[in-house]
């Protein structure tokens, strides 16, 4: 049996991603059944061929007595094994000198705590999903809070939109393919994203007294937003389907960050210096996770 480095001491498994994570790695946004999750009267023999992860890549598979766990493995400079599970399924981020042995058996040491996650995970998406957009002539989107209506064939010939109608004209004919009118709406709502994200995170910084370095969108599944010891913020663009206090709260959490990089009392402290109405966008966010947003 391959032993870690007797100058390494063994890996600690990092309980602070024992819980569902609000700000968890990316992964995929489908509401069907997480490849990860077992079938409780499943064999390894019957299993299928080992899914894919949401990057295409090959997951690894864990023989637990009659089951088989499939889970996705990074590598990293931390100093802890960390279990993480979202709608993609159960990832595990490792030091680089740990053995796979090694964690291997930290995943048999949580397996109750991991198999009850992914069920509760399956379970909250097939109850919850929302159908997908029908992409034609009248359909609706969020946008700041509320519907929008998508109307074909601009009389303008641009895309315009009307906040007192509350609808977004697009210059495409009435029968136009579904992918292209998805395209259009989908490219609006991110340039909304983007200009509107970067006049709060102006206000919000100044509010604070600090820079940030850059600011970019990202289409994470479930992270609203990140924020790099560098000064760096990523903020997901279907933040825009939220209204404009949600936005504001992710924004005034990810600027704090440039003052505390944890989620200490002293954060959440600075975070309520500049956004007191916090708590309550945190637990609207903590109810509508990305994807259980409408499918677009």
């Amino acid at each position: 049996m391959q032993k870690s480095p007797p100058s390494q001491p063994a890996a600690a498994l990092d309980n602070r991603q024992l819980d569902l994570p609000l700000f968890a790695e990316p992964g995929s946004t489908s509401s069907s059944p997480s490849p990860s999750a077992p079938s409780p009267d499943s064999s390894a023999a019957q299993q299928p061929a080992v899914p894919l992860a949401p990057d295409g890549s090959k997951l690894r598979s864990l023989a637990i007595g009659s089951r088989t766990l499939h889970y996705a493995l990074k590598r990293s400079a931390r100093r802890s094994i960390g279990f993480a599970i979202d709608s993609s399924g159960l990832t595990i981020t490792a030091p680089r000198w740990v053995t796979l042995t090694d964690i291997e058996t930290a995943i048999t040491e949580k397996q109750r705590w991991i198999f009850a996650k992914l069920i509760e995970w399956q379970t909250r998406v097939e109850q919850r999903a929302l159908p997908k957009v029908d992409w034609k002539d009248g359909a609706e989107v969020p946008y700041l809070g509320q519907p929008v209506r998508v109307k074909l064939g601009s009389p303008q010939g641009t895309l315009a939109f009307s906040a007192h109608d509350a609808a977004l004209q697009v210059p495409l004919p009435l029968l136009a393919d579904p992918q292209q009118i998805k395209d259009r709406v989908q490219g609006w709502l991110q340039g909304e994203a983007k200009r509107l994200f970067g006049e709060r995170l102006a206000i919000y910084a100044e509010k604070l007294g600090v820079n940030y370095r850059a600011y970019a969108l990202s289409s994470a599944a479930t992270r609203w937003g990140s924020c790099s010891s560098d000064g760096k913020i990523r903020l997901n663009w279907r933040l825009i389907h939220f209204p404009l206090s949600i936005i504001d709260y992710v924004v005034a959490h990810e600027l704090a960050h440039l003052r505390e990089m944890n989620h200490s009392p002293r954060f959440w402290q600075t975070v309520e210096s500049i956004f007191p109405e916090f708590r309550e966008a945190r637990q609207t966010l903590k109810s509508h996770p990305p994807e259980l947003l409408p499918t677009l």
